[in-house]
């Protein structure tokens, strides 16, 4: 133990007295009996966090040109949705542009399948969660992230437009988040399409005749939102909004 009356510098610090250490850092570092209770502190965690916004800048950032497209995680291979999104992903790589997906099953796996078999690139940011393993097998481009918000920042931050397909939950938490980022000027305007009439039309109904007359919302915030039924109109919509169109 060091004598207490010793002036002890620590790093660029001095310590004296009562202060000083009763060992040094590099002992501390190296001691592989210590307790390992630090991997649950929130200091621990905000290094985690940072390592996956530096994977996913670094991993995307030559990207180019994307658009992502948000679905369910449980829309079955034999579903309408699936075929579409499919599709879909087959003709935004053949449009040039990338397709980024949550990586999961469903909607996403779809979209994922169209887009590789096209030749374009698949990206798959997937998320960990208790009911889901791993991203599907058509990204050729994937990260898999631990916290939700990151995850969320490297598809606004490279996305050019969004395709919001039939989804629960997590697809209305992706939907509502880029719009009110783009409502509240918090990223530049990019092109919102929702896919499928007769899913959607009810929500934007309630948005019309509910949130609109309730003053909740305005006409320009509705007017963020487009649907269609015809992919070769979703295609042209965020292929646009890729141009400044």
């Amino acid at each position: 133990m060091l004598n207490e009356r010793e002036r002890y510098m620590q790093g660029p610090v001095l310590r004296a007295g009562e202060q000083v250490p009763d060992t040094t850092t590099d002992q501390r570092l190296l001691d592989s009996q210590g307790s390992a209770s630090w991997l649950h502190t929130d200091p621990w965690r905000v290094l985690r966090i940072q390592s996956e916004f530096v994977e996913g800048f670094g991993t995307l950032a030559e990207l180019g040109p994307a658009v992502a497209v948000f679905g369910s995680a449980r829309t079955s291979s034999d579903d309408p949705s699936y075929a579409a999104a499919e599709q879909l992903g087959r003709r935004l790589a053949e449009t040039g542009l990338a397709v980024i997906t949550g990586g999961g099953p469903g909607i996403m796996e779809a979209a994922n399948k169209g887009a590789a078999e096209a030749g374009g690139v698949s990206v798959g940011l997937g998320i960990e969660l208790p009911f889901e393993s791993g991203l599907n097998r058509h990204v050729n481009l994937g990260i898999n992230f631990r916290y939700f918000f990151a995850r969320k920042t490297m598809f606004v931050k490279y996305a050019q437009g969004f395709v919001v397909m039939p989804g629960g939950f997590g697809t209305l938490d992706e939907l509502f988040e880029a719009l009110t980022l783009v409502q509240t000027q918090k990223v530049t305007s990019f092109p919102v399409v929702l896919f499928g009439s007769s899913y959607w039309q009810g929500l934007l109904d309630w948005f019309r005749d509910t949130a609109l007359r309730h003053g909740s919302v305005a006409q320009r915030d509705l007017d963020l939102l487009q649907l269609t039924d015809d992919l070769d109109e979703a295609v042209a919509l965020v292929a646009a909004g890729r141009s400044g169109g």
